[in-house]
């Protein structure tokens, strides 16, 4: 199939303005690096997503699904495929009861703050978290003792094989940044939370303590994906980065944050490649001081 057969079927499938070619994705990353996609998609609807996916699969194309790029890293070479990005029609929430139902593409911050307005608890950690529902039912997004499994009632997950499902948070089996869809190929549509009861000025209040702590503990002043590598059991990725010497350390203008060391930041311009040879120095050097093995948070797309 040729480039341009390609470009007029996501046209006519996504829709005309939905179709961005040779598309920088530093732009749709808190990364701020990373090459560009060969092809980047907006999908506006659960048929346009469907159509657009059985027509890349039946074509052999590579795909990847993101959100808001809060937790991803494109190679400076490039994604040879096509990005496909919910649109605004994935963004909406209804409230009934102590129930919200919420688009895969909705704002985490959004939701935290509707959910309180609305005297709605159990979503106040999600609060600073700057993902999608999506993305973050997919790895079981947590922070600050709260996990999305806490919270969670139901997600509609259309899978790559064609079926579409709803699942509780057992049949997803979350865990510690994971999820099902990580072994079986899937996207989430849209999730229901079951919330609790009380006072709007006592919710935000915690939400106000939660965002001093960020302020105070994190790099929040530069671009980053959050904590970089996860939480290896028994012990911190922060405090064995620090205890092997390596705050402030660098790669061009990636850095190992000062302020927390479980964050690498771009001050700068760093490249993608920056920013993973910094990660993978980060590696080695934890590894052999500690013995202890840190396994990536960010998603690393393209090659490295």
């Amino acid at each position: 199939m040729s480039d341009l057969d390609l470009i007029n079927e996501l046209k006519k499938l996504a829709g005309e303005g939905n179709v961005l070619c040779d598309e920088p994705m530093s732009k749709h990353t808190t990364f701020r690096a990373g090459g560009n996609a060969k092809y980047y998609v907006t999908v506006s609807d659960v048929k346009a997503l469907k159509d657009v996916i059985s027509h890349l699969q039946s074509k052999d194309i590579p795909f990847f699904l993101t959100g808001r790029g809060s937790n991803l890293l494109v190679s400076d070479k490039g994604y040879d495929g096509v990005i496909l990005h919910p649109g605004s029609g994935y963004e909406d929430m209804s409230f009934s009861g102590n129930e919200v139902t919420t688009g895969a593409g909705a704002s985490l911050i959004s939701l935290a703050a509707a959910a309180a307005d609305r005297g709605l608890s159990g979503l106040e950690f999600a609060s600073g978290i700057p993902g999608s529902v999506g993305g973050a039912v997919f790895m079981n997004a947590g922070a600050y003792g709260g996990e999305i499994r806490d919270c969670l009632k139901i997600a509609e997950i259309f899978f790559y094989d064609g079926k579409l499902e709803t699942y509780t948070p057992e049949e997803l089996q979350l865990s510690y940044r994971h999820s099902c869809l990580k072994e079986r190929p899937g996207c989430v549509l849209k999730a229901v939370f079951e919330l609790n009861e009380d006072d709007p000025v006592i919710i935000r209040g915690r939400m106000e303590e939660l965002r001093k702590k960020r302020l105070e503990k994190q790099p929040l002043e530069y671009p980053s994906a959050g904590s970089t590598f996860k939480r290896p059991e028994g012990f911190f990725a922060g405090k064995l980065i620090s205890d092997a010497g390596l705050s402030g350390e660098h790669v061009g203008d990636a850095y190992v944050s000062e302020k927390h060391c479980g964050f690498i930041v771009n001050k700068g311009n760093a490249s993608a490649t920056d920013i993973h040879q910094l990660m993978v120095r980060v590696q080695s050097r934890v590894k052999e001081c500690t013995g202890v093995t840190l396994e990536p948070e960010v998603i690393m797309l393209g090659e490295f």
